[in-house]
Parts: C-alpha cells; structure tokens; sequence
C-alpha cells in the first residue's frame, strides 16, 4: 500500500462534510484572460481548469457534496461543471452543484463578502445537515488531503480551522497573517497588514492563510447569522469573521503539507497575475516537475473533449514537425513546425515553418506559417496569420497586445481583430 492511501482520511468525518467552493471571482489581475469567463474557469496545464484541482481534490479526500458558489461571467463555469463531474451519484447523496449568486428581494446586491456568500446560501447548508462545512477557493493550484484537515480539526476540538502555509515575508502583505502557539492555535489574524509579523525564529517567513476553512456547521451558522446583522462588517471570513471569533477561542491553524511527506510543505501556486500564470504552467514542463499531474493515486477530473490524439507530421530538413520539453494535448497538429519548452492546449494546430517558445497555446488556436511567438499566452480560439511575429519587439507588443511586467505578451482575438 502506498504512503498516500495510508495516511488519507476518508471516514466520517469527510462523508459528514459539505464543501462550499468560492468561485464567483473575476481575476482582474489576469487581465483579457477574464474578459470572457471568471478566474476558476481560466485553462490551465493542457486540458484543466484552475478550479478542477480544488474539486478535485474534494473527491480525492472522500468530499462529495459540493456546491460552488459563482457571481461573475457564471456561464463560463456551467458547461465546464456539467460536463466534467455528472459522475456523482445524486441517488448516493452525491453533487457537485453549481449555486449563483441572486438578487433576492430582501437584499439589494449580489454577494458583500465570502461570509456574505455563504449567508445567502444558508438554506443549502440547512437542506443537507452538515457536522462540518469546508470552505474553500476555487481559483488555487494545489493538491490537499482535505481529510488531514479534519482529522486536525476535530482532535483540536476547534470551531474553526485555517489553513496556512509559510510564505516570503515581503509577500505577506497579500495574506491574511497569524500569529499561532505551541498547540496550533491563533492568537492572532491581521487580514493583508502593511506590516506582516514574521514567524518566530523565522524573520524572512510569515504564515499567511491560504483561504480554506473548516467550521463547525452550528457555529459557522451562529456567526453568520451575527455577522449578518453588523451593519459596518465588510461580512468577509478574512476580515470579519475570524478575527472575531479568535477572542472566543476555538480558532486553530493546520499547516499544509505535501501528500506524500509531511515534514515538507506542499505545492501550492496563486495563479493570479499574468506572471504567475505563465510560470505555473512552463513549471510542468521541467523534466520532474513540483506538481505532478501524472500521479495516479491523486488524479485530476475534469472534462476531456473527444479528439484525436496529437499529431506531428513531417520529417524534411528544413520542415520538421516536432516538440521538446512541452505538454501537447489530445487534438493538436504540429506541422513541419518546432515547438519549445510550451503548453499546446486541445486542438492546437501550429503550421509549417513556425516556431513556439515558453507559450501557451490555449484551446482552439491556429498559427499560421513561418510565425515565430515566443514567452506569450495565446488565449482560446486566436488564430495567427501567416508570418505573425510575437516576443521580440517588447515596444511593438505592447501597442498591439498586453505585455506584463515580467514580459509576457497576452493576445485574445479581440486584440487581433483591433
């Protein structure tokens, strides 16, 4: 039996859980990759999504009673969903149900708050009778044993649970921060401070909170229900409601690790920026990279369109059609083209004469013959005309598309019919 399967804890305590997956972010920090579909829809790593890991992981921890919570371009995560996870068997108890934000009568706006938007999903928390309510993000890059989670929430006899990670003490400022004893639990949150406390012993490091939350259904709905009636609360979990409950106790950290070795912190990537996109996907192009998305003991679901496999065609000296160290998905044509160190998504094709450097080529892309595009993210469905040249004039790029601070150029269809 393998470490993973020894030390997963799929018991009661997960079959008693109902995760709330917050997805209804729009990723401003993405830029045009959000113009069209909200944060946890965005592609990534060849045929997934950002929020197929956090589903994913639900599963894998024996988590089947999902609901995502959605506001911004909902649409954009319906089909995905509906697809990719019809597998769970209602007739079981098990769902993964897609809950968007409403503009009910008594209340004038769409979701205030994370606190907020489960407040409004109070009925679909009561419906199913939950000992534990898992809170989480849907727009993160990471592999969790939820159950080791709840196995700590319930020794500690916690009415919330944190979970966190050390980071960089110059990136703290975009975490919540904690301060936490010898028993894991917090003494102190300060939700994004100007001036972050270091880790005690560690002054380069903070523990900074990845978002995720396990509460105590009774006592998630008893501040809820308080949280609701504050008229100055922001009704944010981050800023709100954890802070508050700290002076009652209760309030623990679980500190995440790597699923196969405990002693190391685990993989975890906010995908947030241009920047960190690109890097998080060329990441898995490294001959043994940190996320291993060939790991069958913890696969990732999602919905795979029925293509056909890849395909490289020609063999001449000066028209060869081939690809090293990259992720090319089912779909894909390279033709007579060359094709480095990239991401090409499904049904990709790349012509004759063209070379692909650190790019991601995302769904339904064309380039056209004798382009050369290097560093760039090419969103869903661009084709490139012949002869196209992208990565190598910064000034040209920028007047024409979006180029980051780390030089990344983004290009959409709407840039390319500009």
């Amino acid at each position: 039996m393998t470490g993973n399967r020894e030390t997963r804890f799929v018991s009661r305590l997960t079959r008693e859980t109902l995760a709330l997956v917050m997805a209804g972010g729009r990723g401003t920090r993405l830029m045009q990759l959000t113009s069209a579909r909200a944060k946890p829809a965005v592609p990534f790593g060849g045929k997934f999504r950002i929020i197929d890991f956090t589903l994913s992981n639900c599963i894998n921890s024996g988590i089947r009673r999902i609901g995502v919570l959605t506001q911004y371009k909902s649409n954009s995560l319906l089909r995905p969903l509906q697809l990719g996870w019809s597998f769970l068997r209602g007739q079981l108890g098990e769902f993964v149900e897609l809950l968007p934000a409403e503009q009910r009568g008594e209340i004038a706006s769409w979701y205030a708050g994370t606190a907020d938007a489960v407040y409004q999903n109070l009925d679909f928390i009561k419906e199913h009778q939950p000992a534990y309510v898992l809170i989480l993000a849907g727009d993160h890059v990471y592999k969790m044993d939820y159950g080791r989670m709840l196995a700590h929430h319930a020794r500690t006899g916690a009415m919330i649970t944190v979970g966190c990670l050390e980071v960089p003490l110059q990136e703290a400022s975009a975490f919540g921060v904690m301060q936490i004893d010898e028993n894991t639990r917090v003494r102190r949150f300060d939700e994004k401070p100007r001036d972050p406390q270091p880790i005690p012993g560690k002054p380069d490091r903070a523990l900074a909170s990845m978002g995720i939350y396990v509460f105590d259904a009774h006592f998630l709905l008893r501040w809820l229900l308080r949280d609701a009636g504050i008229a100055e609360s922001s009704h944010d979990f981050g800023k709100d409601v954890v802070p508050s409950a700290i002076a009652e106790g209760g309030v623990y950290a679980y500190e995440f690790t790597d699923l196969y070795d405990p002693a190391r912190q685990g993989y975890w990537r906010d995908v947030g920026t241009v920047d960190a996109y690109w890097q998080a996907n060329l990441e898995l192009t490294d001959v043994t990279p940190e996320l291993n998305l060939y790991d069958e003991e913890w696969p990732i679901w999602t919905h795979t369109p029925q293509v056909p496999p890849a395909k490289f065609v020609f063999d001449d000296p000066e028209r060869r059609g081939c690809a090293t160290d990259s992720l090319i998905s089912g779909g894909c044509i390279v033709s007579g083209a060359q094709v480095r160190r990239s991401v090409l998504f499904s049904r990709v094709r790349v012509d004759s004469g063209s070379r692909i450097e650190e790019t991601l080529l995302l769904p339904d892309v064309r380039v056209g013959r004798n382009c050369r595009v290097r560093k760039a993210i090419i969103d869903e469905g661009c084709e490139l005309p012949d002869g196209t040249v992208i990565g190598e004039d910064r000034e040209r790029d920028a007047r024409l598309f979006h180029v980051s601070e780390g030089g990344v150029t983004l290009v959409t269809r709407e840039m390319l019919l500009a």
